[in-house]
């Protein structure tokens, strides 16, 4: 199995220079140990907290854990011993230099909070996700930019629509897509059960994991929607503060990702509450149980989960450089929806997703509420599976959904 190049492998290369402590957080079995080890010079340690007599000696004693694995070292899976960030701030300020402590961590909202209070300053905390279309067809990586110029220059492997939904329906964990594992339903029926038995139960207890199965199910059938809790909790048969708490857990292990809504004082009418996207569609594919592409193209949620693969890809563009995008969605109690709002040098750039290929300006009419607003409206993108980049507008373009 060849090693699939990542987007962030010359960010990590880059800010090692000059951060002691690096930490790659995101969701699990997306390649962060992968990828470090496959940095790895020589002399670099290893130990991965999986392991439960490490995890044990990095609890009670985390100075003996350093000394058994002294920088520069790889620690893997750091959440389950938060113990040593106050240790790995001493050796920092006792000069250790940089590149000393590379981290993994599969809960990133909990750890990344705990990192930033001990270790404040002196380390620097990426998100990875599964690989995007860029990664997975060997292409250079830029963050998406809605302008003319940049666009053209985005390399891509041309697909139709078809292809297209191969794409989502497949999706892209590393070991899925390098095939190392290519049984589809092996490989995604063990990841839910290692995710529920595993990540969540270190985290909290759960009393019926398959009734927590069912509600991860539930979600996956509503991405690209407006959250509504009590309609999550009802499916299942919980209530709507239990749908809450498990949403967080979701949320923290990096399962699901939100769109906040934008608003201002000048839009009275918005709707206020997030919009729901898993970080992997072939995941999504999987818990709704679509067994084929062409099912999947022609089933219930063929508009939504295009959506959420467009918009995964669009924010991993920036992850995978480094940079945490200002992100957003517009809905109004008149109806009127823009997808997504990239907010960029004092500007809104609004991105709307079709599955059609034919293209005109009703799919931009919406564009026209960000007018006169505290920031100025930039070019738009329709993000279409037309098969060639073209124009709406003067100022909107018709992006193929293979060129993000």
């Amino acid at each position: 199995m060849d090693f699939i190049n990542r987007h962030i492998f010359n960010v990590v290369k880059r800010i090692t220079q000059s951060y002691s402590a690096i930490m790659i957080t995101g969701p699990r079995q997306v390649g962060k140990t992968t990828l470090l080890r496959n940095m790895a010079d020589e002399g670099r340690n290893f130990v991965t907290l999986d392991n439960l007599d490490d995890r044990r000696t990095a609890r009670n004693d985390p100075e003996l854990f350093l000394a058994m694995y002294p920088p520069p070292v790889i620690i893997d899976e750091v959440q389950y011993a938060p113990e040593l960030f106050s240790y790995i701030k001493i050796a920092i300020d006792g000069g250790a230099p940089a590149g000393s402590f590379w981290m993994t961590d599969s809960q990133q909202f909990r750890l990344m909070k705990l990192a930033q209070e001990s270790l404040a300053g002196r380390i620097a905390i990426l998100q990875m996700s599964s690989l995007s279309q860029q990664e997975i067809y060997g292409a250079e990586s830029a963050p998406f930019s809605v302008s003319l110029e940049a666009v053209k220059q985005r390399p891509g492997e041309k697909a139709d629509v078809r292809g297209i939904f191969e794409r989502i329906w497949r999706g892209g964990m590393p070991a899925y897509v390098s095939k190392k594992h290519p049984e589809r339903d092996i490989f995604f029926s063990s990841y839910v059960k290692t995710y529920v038995e595993r990540d969540i139960s270190d985290i909290t207890e759960i009393k019926d994991t398959l009734q927590f199965t069912d509600f991860v199910r539930a979600a996956a059938c509503r991405v690209g929607q407006v959250l509504v809790v009590h309609d999550i909790a009802r499916d299942v048969g919980v209530s709507d503060d239990t749908a809450k708490r498990w949403l967080q857990l979701m949320e923290q292990t990096g399962v699901i990702f939100y769109l906040r809504p934008y608003h201002n004082n000048l839009l009275k009418r918005v709707i206020k509450a997030p919009k729901l996207y898993f970080f992997d569609t072939g995941l999504v594919a999987y818990l709704t149980r679509y067994s084929t592409p062409e099912i999947l193209m022609n089933g219930a949620i063929n508009g939504a989960i295009l959506e959420n693969f467009c918009i995964a890809e669009i924010l991993k563009s920036y992850t995978n450089n480094g940079i945490e995008p200002i992100a957003h969605y517009y809905r109004d109690k008149d109806g009127r929806e823009i997808d997504l709002l990239l907010e960029s040098d004092g500007a809104l750039y609004p991105v709307e997703v079709k599955k059609s290929a034919i293209v005109d300006g009703t799919a931009t009419r919406a564009f026209k509420v960000l007018d006169g607003g505290r920031l100025a409206r930039g070019a738009g993108a329709v993000i279409c599976t037309k098969e060639a980049l073209a124009a709406v507008d003067s100022d909107t373009f018709a992006v193929p959904v293979w060129m993000l």
